[in-house]
């Protein structure tokens, strides 16, 4: 082990990254309100641009071996050092019982992380945190055996709708080594997962927004006939958002109807989905901007009259918990459109914070018909939805109850 550090370690996928805002917003105010940790990354950045969000934080960020055949000491002299350390064996177990059900390259490179992070992991290390329940918590699980720690875990969509429930169950549950709390971003998926604990207890812990890291909304004027309709996405190019069938939705609008289609993000269906746009005739209406960063994003945003984000179930159960773009969109008044999926509907009631319709392309297009055709409705939607942000929606509610659970973790005591 190494010197005196941060008495937290926070195990992320990889830091830092442009999809994962909700991450980067949470750790920066964790940080603000005096909680000190390090950052323990899986894997290293892939993206060109940050947010402004990313160079807030002070925290040392430590990279753990992408791949354990990159780094064949680091990882060899790391396993070495577990097989000395007390909690070994419990540990070990651990990790067989996983692999008896899922022996995959992914689950024995978890086991590789977990021990170079037990032992690089500081002497004054007391406890771990991991962002998503699948493999950060994995890792986090493992080192924390064996250090003898307790860990937690904040869970959010895919991980909690892709993940086996053998696993769920036993990193929720007392009797093999389950986390000691647990926080979700929704409703939803709090319910979920509270089902399945047993000595667990996963508490709601809506991400919600900093609203001093945006500007106030626009002054928005209504939009004329004569004016481009200007629809505005965000999102990765992933199945779960359903940005197919938006393609294809746009195709049924009216052709004289004068709109444009911006997409933000990018994505591992990019290629299929501008090939699909072209080959629907509609690519020329579309402008893909691929990844951007935050200040992109917002300008986007007030300057579109329709955010819509299609959201649907994809085929391996993976899902969107509650997008906090969603929130973004309405900080600036913008009219949302999107769809009734997981827990979208406990930030907007449809016809009144936004409309949540089918994820069809019929009934995508009849309702951005609607938008296009009634600015008035927008407009009046888009109020309703910046009222609840700012009432029921705020960052610092959550930050101040995940705070206190970490602190209680930390000192080996129950809030």
């Amino acid at each position: 082990m190494t010197a005196s550090a941060p008495s937290l370690a926070i195990v992320v996928k990889g830091w830092p990254r442009l999809s994962e805002t909700f991450i980067a917003q949470e750790l920066v105010a964790l940080e603000e309100a005096g909680l000190p940790f390090e950052i323990w990354s899986l894997r290293h950045p892939t993206d060109v641009k940050r947010h402004p969000l990313h160079d807030r934080l002070q925290a040392r960020v430590r990279y753990l071996p992408e791949y354990l055949r990159d780094e064949p000491e680091r990882v060899a002299t790391a396993l070495d050092a577990a097989r000395e350390m007390p909690e070994f064996a419990a540990a070990e177990a651990a990790f067989r019982a996983d692999l008896a059900r899922d022996d995959t390259p992914n689950r024995r490179r978890r086991w590789g992380q977990a021990c170079v992070m037990a032992h690089e992991a500081p002497d004054a290390l007391r406890g771990i945190y991991a962002h998503f329940l699948h493999t950060p918590s994995s890792v986090a699980r493992y080192a924390a055996i064996l250090l003898g720690l307790p860990w937690s875990f904040s869970a959010h969509a895919k991980d909690i709708w892709t993940s086996p429930e053998w696993e769920l169950r036993e990193k929720l549950s007392d009797a093999s080594h389950g986390a000691q709390f647990g926080a979700t971003c929704t409703a939803f998926g709090a319910d979920h997962l509270n089902g399945l604990a047993n000595g667990t207890p996963v508490d709601l812990v809506y991400h919600g927004l900093d609203l001093a890291r945006f500007p106030a909304p626009p002054k928005r004027e209504l939009r004329q006939p004569n004016d481009p309709f200007v629809m505005l996405s965000v999102g990765r190019l992933v199945e779960k958002k359903g940005f197919d069938r938006l393609i294809a939705a746009l195709t049924l609008l009216p052709a004289d109807l004068n709109w444009r289609w911006i997409h933000i993000g990018g994505g591992a269906l990019q290629d299929q989905m501008r090939q699909l746009a072209h080959d629907h005739g509609v690519h020329d209406r579309i402008d893909w901007r691929g990844p951007c960063d935050q200040p992109e994003v917002i300008a986007a945003m007030r300057a579109a009259d329709l955010f819509v984000l299609p959201s649907r179930v994809a085929q391996d159960g993976d899902r969107d918990g509650l997008p906090n773009v969603l929130m973004e969109a309405a900080s600036q008044k913008l009219a949302i459109l999107s769809t009734p999926v997981s827990a979208i509907p406990e930030f907007i009631d449809t016809e009144m914070h936004g409309v949540l319709s089918l994820d069809s392309p019929d009934a995508l297009a009849t309702e951005m018909r609607r938008f296009a055709y009634d600015p008035a409705l927008g407009a009046t939607m888009a109020n309703a939805a910046f009222a609840r942000l700012t009432k029921e929606f705020l960052m610092a509610p959550g930050i101040g109850q995940l705070a206190v659970r970490l602190r209680a973790m930390l000192a080996g005591s129950t809030p």
